[in-house]
């Protein structure tokens, strides 16, 4: 099924795998919100609401770029509010936007823990509390950017603050599909096989090595579209990894996505 006409929330849309996902159902005619807090360019980091926006409408698609801190509940459902009434509908909810800090709990300022678990998991409550009423309508999508859950203690070991947020995505995930059943809304959580060349992994999780060791962010947004552009809930409860998901779409050539063609791709956290 195509996106085209569709409207899609996307979250941390001004960078990274928000604005793969962003430009790749704009390709298909779909109508994207661009819902991020930036709004002004960053000196390092690139992309603002207003770039991403302009690439959207120069790929086929539509546009609202709207600055939103998804901490705030109440700024949440206005903006939930402006997209619908802008494009008519919301028919997908993808919670991308993140916070990372890899320190474990003796380390980690009391401070930075709050951030993490507001923008991981507090955000997909408010966020999918926010979207309901319009996905009512649509039998709609909500899609997490968050992790299958493994529960190897290696994972919690040295970065359980930051681990703790993103299971807890996944397990609202695995909530909602069973809570929203009656609803017909599909919810599904995404995650990549190895690590995605994004600003997260080269200012706070790595650095360039760990950037050769990457694939580009298109894998994860062809994975996205395909969980997508599904139907009548065929894909829900399910916490995917983006390799797992294609393969099931028929494609086993995976060598293009690669950020450099001479790297050794690292598996990404929470990935055996």
């Amino acid at each position: 099924m195509s996106l085209n006409g569709k409207t899609l929330f996307i979250t941390g849309a001004s960078r990274g795998i928000g604005r793969e996902i962003a430009l790749k159902a704009a390709t298909d005619g779909a109508n994207i919100v661009v819902a991020a807090k930036s709004a002004e360019a960053h000196p390092k980091l690139l992309g603002t609401i207003f770039s991403v926006a302009e690439e959207i409408v120069a790929a086929g698609g539509k546009a609202l770029p709207l600055q939103l801190d998804v901490r705030d509940e109440e700024a949440v459902k206005a903006a939930m509010a402006q997209a619908a009434e802008h494009f008519g509908s919301i028919d997908a909810l993808i919670n991308n936007a993140g916070a990372i800090r890899l320190k474990g709990v003796e380390h980690l300022e009391p401070k930075r823990y709050d951030l993490m678990f507001q923008i991981n998991t507090r955000a997909v409550m408010v966020c999918s509390q926010a979207a309901l009423p319009y996905l009512k309508k649509t039998q709609g999508h909500i899609l997490s950017l968050s992790p299958p859950l493994n529960l190897d203690p290696k994972w919690f070991a040295s970065y359980g603050p930051y681990t703790t947020t993103k299971y807890g995505m996944s397990m609202l995930t695995l909530g909602m599909h069973e809570e929203f059943r009656k609803y017909g809304i599909s919810v599904n959580a995404l995650w990549p096989k190895t690590v995605i060349a994004t600003a997260a992994i080269e200012f706070e999780a790595g650095g360039p090595a760990v950037m050769k060791a990457a694939r580009l962010p298109a894998i994860m947004a062809d994975a996205a579209h395909a969980i997508l552009s599904s139907s009548g809930r065929c894909i829900s409860g399910r916490l995917l990894i983006d390799e797992e998901i294609l393969h099931e779409q028929g494609q086993t050539d995976f060598e293009q996505y690669r950020y450099d063609p001479a790297g050794q791709l690292m598996t990404d956290l929470f990935v055996e």
